[in-house]
């Protein structure tokens, strides 16, 4: 997470103040982006410390605008060239500040710490078949939805731990057809395990690959 919030702006502004040494003292204005990303990743990082789900989205912002300003700012002291692959390092930019933060995430959860369902985090975890969808899993609530920002209270359901009355792992063969109490554009059944999970008398088939793991943090939070 250090490395998205502050390395990325830090790199970045290192390149920069490399690139404005070659040119006039105009150029070092330059530098006023990756140092503004600096200061807004500090802020950030401490207000998304525990939400894994911002993580994705900053390191895709940082890592695309970090790859724009590497291949655009040698305009400014006079080098072209560079701004024929501003396109590719975008999205080299976007797709490395992805893994990083795919990294982290992984870092958090695989292999799973029992003592982690003890922490402040919101742990994320993906469904399998349903892009973006996910179940978040924060101290004292759990919420499916199926957009990382969801635009309307159809694509996402929030329930207070208390209301969880059970949750079963499953194996899922992948001939069922997933149905949902909130709105996906698009699920696809696939053979692996999956969590059954029922709150406030509404079931869900929550196909993950990490079913034993979210069964112990909702377990471990719930008795907390």
């Amino acid at each position: 997470m250090a490395v998205i919030y502050l390395g990325i702006p830090v790199l970045l502004l290192v390149a920069v103040g490399l690139i404005a040494s070659t040119g006039s003292a105009l150029a070092w204005i330059g530098c006023v982006v990756p140092l503004a990303m600096l200061v807004t990743g500090f802020v950030l990082r401490r207000r998304h410390r525990y939400q894994p789900r911002w993580w994705l989205a900053v390191a895709g912002l940082f890592g695309g605008l970090a790859g724009l300003m590497v291949t655009l700012f040698p305009l400014a002291v006079g080098v072209w060239w560079p701004a024929i692959l501003a396109l590719p390092g975008l999205i080299v930019g976007i797709v490395a500040g992805l893994a990083l933060a795919r990294a982290a995430d992984r870092a958090l959860l695989v292999p799973f710490v029992p003592e982690l369902a003890g922490t402040p985090y919101e742990l994320v975890f993906r469904l399998r078949g349903i892009p973006l969808a996910a179940v978040l899993v924060g101290a004292d609530s759990v919420t499916i939805q199926s957009h990382p920002i969801p635009r309307s209270e159809h694509q996402f359901r929030t329930y207070p731990l208390s209301g969880i009355t059970g949750t079963y792992e499953f194996s899922l063969s992948g001939a069922e057809r997933l149905k949902f109490p909130i709105a996906v554009t698009h699920a696809v059944a696939s053979e692996g395990p999956a969590v059954i999970l029922q709150a406030d008398g509404e079931d869900w088939v929550l196909p993950t690959n990490q079913s034993s793991t979210l069964i112990d943090v909702l377990t471990e939070r719930r008795e907390n």
